[in-house]
Order: structure tokens, then C-alpha cells, then sequence
């Protein structure tokens, strides 16, 4: 009897879609990324006709603030430039000039929108050296204050002006830090021992640089406006500038093999931090000048001066055993030091407390992240440090203790 035969049944194909093309593709990922800002936008919109849910949230006063920002005072002028960081608009009513009601013209309007800016203008025949406060009183009878502590002429966008500025951050930061590096050929010269204190040396001033610029940087927060959230600037300057020194030192050492390369790519990026903590220096003593602070200007000129030098010390340890050229300590003194001409253009000629405080915030970062740098690579990574530990922890607070002690002069 045969065998009944099998009969084989072949499954159906299956049944593939087209694969999506690039333009559908694009298309619902744009659509997956705003379906939900669509819904979040409905969301906030239903919470604000409800009155916060029901809640009631207005305040029963309104909330009213403003920025002052630079004050230039003219012969017989006083110029005001406040900013409105209030959550609404706000109408400027009436201006009280040491308790006397004074006119004003105000540009562009008396009314300014959140964010806004307007400039007010007194026609007041103010005496030099004289203090004065000025009230302003918005339409809801809230006031808001600025003092002059000391009138002067304003200074004012010049060629002389410039030139002033130029040859103070040649005096603040190019000269002193080339006047530092002189001592390279001691440096030479000097055991191991030596070189791990005046590593750790470096380390300390940086240290105590940073510290000076964050804590100068937080002071200005409290004469700034919650608006623009202060503490968040100085984060975001700090942490950025880390992390972009660190990518820039992470490129350099991956294109350079040899061990003087790197070293000189160290120090260069202590120049880096050091011009722009140099940078924040210029502001300062810009600001001073621009206010007419003149003694204080002064004072600050000399005391960074002597701080300076030490900075162009820091600059050329890591590269104390090498050769460099002349050419490349001149490029080297000019990162460090030329930042600080800028900072004095700006600090006399701009005034943003925004501004200043991000300044100031990087140059913090910056200082932080080169000590770090230093610390990990050359003394605590060296094999010097088994045999001297003493000398790491008296280099270091030897660094912060000269930065004080020349601090007592500046400040």
C-alpha cells in the first residue's frame, strides 16, 4: 500500500511595510517633540483663567521693581538707567532728589514694560564731591532708591580715555606678570624639593583668586534684581568655564606627545585662567576710575601690582626645567596679563551688574579649574610627594597667605 504523500504548505509571506523615508521621519520627530510643549502650554493656560485653580494667587499689592543701572552725571545733569524687573509694567510718577521734588524727562516713556529700560534725565545743578539720594516713586506710590555717594564728572568714551585705560592693565597685568616670569632662570636651578613647594605655591594663589572672585561676584548679587538670579550667573560662569578649560587642556594633550609640550600646554593654561581672573581685575579698577574714586583706583592699581608678580611666577613653574623661547613667554605674559586692559575698558565705560558678575564668575572657574589641573598632574601625581608631603601643605598656604597679606593693601 503506498504511502500517503505529505503535502508541504508554505506560510504566507509576511507583509513588510516601506521603511520610512528621511523626510517622514523628520517630520514625526518634530511632531513627538511638540505635542507635548502644545499640552504643557494648554496646562499653564487653564491653571491662569482659573486664578491659580482657584486658589487666588494675586498678590494684593502689587510687585514692583527695578534695576538701577549706570548713573552719569553731567554739569548740571544727572542721568538715571533703570531697567524694570518687575513681573508687570510699571509708571514712573515722581522723582524726589534729597527729599525735594524735582522735574524729569524720561525716554522713551514713563511707563516701561517688564524688562524694559528707559533713561531719566535731571536738569539739577549737583556741587562735586557732594552726596546725594534719589527716590523715585512709581503710580502705585512705591519707591525705589539709588545713591550717589561721591558726584563727579562721569567719565566719558574718549581717545584719552582709552589710552588711560590701556596703560593701567599695561601696569595692572602685562608688566607685573612679565616682571614674574624673569625669575625662570632661578627656577632652573632649584632641586626637586623646591619645585614641589612652589607647585603647591601656585596652587594656593589660585586657590585664594578664586575664592576673592566668587565671594566679589556674590556682594554684587545683593544689589541685583532677583530677576536676573545672581547665584545662577555665578554657577553657570564657574561650571562652564571648568568644563571648556578642561576640554581645551584634554585637545592640547592629545595633540601634543612630548613631555615639554605638555608642560608648556599647562602653562598655558594657567595664562588662561590667570588672564581672566586679570580680567575681573580691570573691571574693578575700571569701575573705581569711572566713579571718580580716584584714591581708590590708585590703591588698587598698586596692590595688584605687587599681587601680579607672583602670578607670573605661577605661570612659568611648569615649564621651569625646559627651554622656552623668548617669544613664548612674551605669548604667554600677554594671555595672562593683556585681559586686564579689556576688563578696564569695560569696568569704566560699561556699567551691567549682569556683566560684572558673569566676569567675575569666570575668572573663579577659571582659577579653580588650573589648580586642579596642577594639583592632579604635578603634585600629588608626582613621585615627589612621598618623599616631601610637608612641603605640598606649606607651599600651599604659603600661596594664600601672600595673597592675603598683599589683600590688606587693596582692600
Amino acid at each position: 500500500m503506498p504511502s500517503s504523500a505529505v503535502r508541504r504548505v508554505d506560510p504566507e509571506p509576511e507583509t513588510t511595510l516601506p521603511p520610512a523615508t528621511g523626510k517622514s521621519s523628520r517630520l514625526r520627530t518634530i511632531v513627538a517633540l511638540v505635542i507635548p510643549l502644545i499640552l504643557l502650554a494648554a496646562v499653564i493656560a487653564v491653571f491662569v483663567r482659573t486664578n491659580g485653580a482657584g486658589l487666588n494667587v494675586t498678590p494684593p499689592a502689587p510687585i514692583e521693581t527695578v534695576q538701577f543701572g549706570r548713573t552719569i552725571l553731567r554739569p548740571g545733569e544727572i542721568e538715571l538707567h533703570l531697567r524694570n524687573t518687575s513681573p508687570e509694567a510699571i509708571t514712573l510718577a515722581q522723582v524726589n532728589i534729597n527729599d525735594a521734588i524735582w522735574p524729569y524727562t524720561i525716554s522713551p516713556s514713563p511707563t516701561i514694560p517688564r524688562l524694559g529700560s528707559v533713561v531719566l534725565t535731571l536738569a539739577y545743578p549737583w556741587v562735586h564731591g557732594e552726596a546725594y539720594e534719589i527716590s523715585l516713586l512709581s503710580s502705585s506710590s512705591i519707591p525705589f532708591s539709588v545713591s550717589i555717594p561721591v558726584a563727579a564728572v562721569t567719565t566719558r568714551v574718549s581717545s584719552g580715555t582709552l589710552l588711560s585705560f590701556t596703560l593701567i592693565g599695561l601696569y595692572v597685568g602685562v608688566i607685573p606678570i612679565i616682571l614674574g616670569m624673569l625669575w625662570l632662570p632661578i627656577l632652573k636651578r632649584m632641586g626637586a624639593g623646591a619645585m614641589l613647594f612652589l607647585m603647591s605655591a601656585t596652587v594656593g594663589l589660585l586657590v585664594f583668586l578664586g575664592i576673592d572672585a566668587t565671594t566679589e561676584a556674590l556682594e554684587l548679587t545683593r544689589d541685583l534684581s532677583g530677576t536676573f538670579q545672581g547665584v545662577g550667573i555665578i554657577g553657570i560662569g564657574i561650571v562652564g568655564t571648568w568644563l571648556l578649560l578642561d576640554a581645551i587642556g584634554r585637545q592640547q594633550r592629545g595633540g601634543e606627545r612630548s613631555g615639554a609640550g605638555q608642560r608648556l600646554s599647562l602653562a598655558t593654561v594657567i595664562a588662561i585662567g590667570i588672564g581672566l581672573h586679570n580680567f575681573g581685575e580691570g573691571l574693578a579698577i575700571g569701575a573705581a576710575f569711572a566713579v571718580g574714586a580716584a584714591a581708590l583706583g590708585t590703591f588698587l592699581v598698586v596692590g595688584f601690582i605687587i599681587q601680579n608678580i607672583t602670578e607670573g611666577l605661577g605661570i612659568i613653574v611648569p615649564i621651569a626645567k625646559d627651554s622656552p623661547s623668548l617669544r613664548k613667554l612674551a605669548w604667554l605674559g600677554l594671555i595672562g596679563g593683556a585681559p586686564a586692559i579689556l576688563g578696564a575698558w569695560v569696568g569704566g565705560l560699561v556699567h551691567s551688574p549682569p556683566l560684572s558678575i558673569l566676569f567675575l564668575a569666570i575668572g573663579a572657574g577659571a582659577v579653580f579649574q588650573v589648580a586642579f589641573e596642577i594639583a592632579r598632574k604635578m603634585i600629588w601625581g608626582g613621585a615627589a610627594l612621598q618623599k616631601r608631603p610637608l612641603f605640598a601643605f606649606g607651599g600651599v598656604l604659603a600661596g594664600m597667605l601672600v595673597l592675603y597679606v598683599t589683600g590688606l593693601a587693596i582692600k
